[in-house]
């Protein structure tokens, strides 16, 4: 990974092993590289049954094992059981971006990073979700905390991915490594309103697997 000057981060309790929740390679490839520079200890668990459709998922997924695979980090392929994700997203269809569905949402998947982080020993949870400017960071980490509190010896890691920089480190590390650079945030709904919205302002339809960082730059 390309030597970049951060701070030195510490888990919650001093801990050193950590399960990371991965929503896609953009969002994840600053948390992981800045882990890695603090010796952190974890493992990356991509369960996002949200996402649709399923050239999408796939495109996310398999660009996440890449950059994992590259660096040498395990990776835990869970479910992608979307029949559940829409059980629990019924009569939210309609619900705004960052309001009750997101809130399901992220309980959903959190409550399975938690168990299988029980199941197999990680003390603390974190997710790369928050790192995102277009995600509503209190309302992730409370889901995390909740999913969190289930288990007694269990924490969930709230740290500002975004700050000192790690933002800004997002983009220049998924321009550099020509992450696929996704335009909706993940389920049917997202890119239903996605679409409705370019629409409105004379522009096409989202198309799946077109745009990537770092695409249009001159080599």
């Amino acid at each position: 990974m390309t030597p970049i000057e951060r701070p030195k981060l510490t888990p919650p309790d001093g801990q050193t092993k950590v399960l990371l929740h991965s929503c896609c390679a953009p969002c994840s490839g600053e948390v992981m590289e800045a882990m890695t520079a603090s010796g952190i200890d974890y493992t990356i668990f991509f369960y996002n049954p949200n996402i649709h459709p399923k050239e999408e998922y796939l495109l996310r997924k398999d660009e996440n094992i890449r950059f994992a695979e590259e660096h040498g980090v395990p990776f835990v392929d869970a479910d992608y059981d979307t029949a559940n994700w829409f059980k629990r997203a019924k009569g939210l269809e309609w619900a705004p971006e960052r309001g009750e569905r997101c809130t399901m949402c992220f309980d959903m998947r959190f409550e399975r990073t938690a168990l299988y982080a029980h199941e197999n020993g990680f003390p603390v949870i974190t997710s790369s979700l928050g790192i995102s400017r277009w995600k509503n960071m209190n309302q992730i980490n409370a889901s995390g905390e909740r999913a969190a509190s289930h288990y007694p010896d269990m924490a969930y890691w709230t740290f500002n991915w975004r700050k000192g920089g790690g933002a800004a480190r997002m983009i220049e590390i998924s321009k550099r490594e020509r992450f696929y650079q996704q335009e909706y945030c993940g389920c049917v709904y997202s890119l239903r309103d996605s679409n409705a919205h370019r629409v409105s302002q004379g522009r096409p339809e989202i198309e799946i697997g077109k745009l990537y960082y770092g695409a249009d730059e001159t080599e």
